[in-house]
């Protein structure tokens, strides 16, 4: 019975090719949570979720060697490439590790924008510029990146047709945060996470 599965055409165009697809699906989205580990500074997860990595992806290449007439396969493997990295995008959201800073820049006086923000604990500062139309103020804070939908939603609240920018941060030295119990799948790891208390 066995001999006759192996033989037929369902374990060759359906069987091996979910394989491969499942695999390549499982590497890729742990290659995109390994390289957000890397870039967020976290130090002994990567090499770890790359050893199960190249093992997943040794099984995916195997059989489509294994199989090079077999077109199915191929398709099966380039599916699996891009649900990987859909996936893997999804996870990144959810993830949301690392610091982020948000740069607004509006004609109107931000004081009750800067006030409301300080009240929730996030440092604040500002400066004067000059845009196109005219003199403007320029306010920076640097959050955590769970909180940007929080902070979007403060901004859009005061300032509805601010200009707004958001860029992510590497590392810093010294910030005020919100001292909140962090959430998320893998907040747990996230070596911002502690609150650092300064100007």
């Amino acid at each position: 019975m066995v001999d006759a599965v192996l033989s037929s055409g369902l374990f060759t165009y359906i069987i091996v090719p979910l394989l491969i697809f499942s695999a390549r699906v499982c590497d890729m989205t742990l290659d995109t949570i390994r390289v957000i580990f890397l870039s967020k500074g976290v130090k002994y997860l990567p090499p770890a979720i790359g050893f199960f990595e190249v093992i997943i992806w040794l099984v995916a290449i195997g059989q489509v060697m294994n199989n090079m007439t077999n077109v199915v396969c191929y398709i099966a493997y380039g599916a699996g490439f891009a649900t990987g990295t859909f996936i893997g995008m999804a996870v990144e959201e959810k993830i949301s590790l690392g610091l982020t800073s948000v740069r607004i820049i509006t004609k109107e006086d931000p004081q009750e924008l800067m006030q409301f923000l300080r009240s929730h604990n996030y440092g604040v500062t500002s400066i004067d510029g000059e845009g196109g139309t005219g003199r403007v103020k320029m306010v920076f804070t640097i959050i955590k990146r769970q909180d940007l939908s929080h902070v979007i939603g403060i901004i859009k609240q005061f300032h509805p047709n601010a200009f707004y920018s958001v860029e992510e941060v590497k590392s810093v030295a010294e910030g005020v945060f919100p001292e909140r119990q962090p959430h998320g799948m893998f907040s747990w790891i996230d070596p911002f996470w502690s609150a650092r208390k300064g100007k």
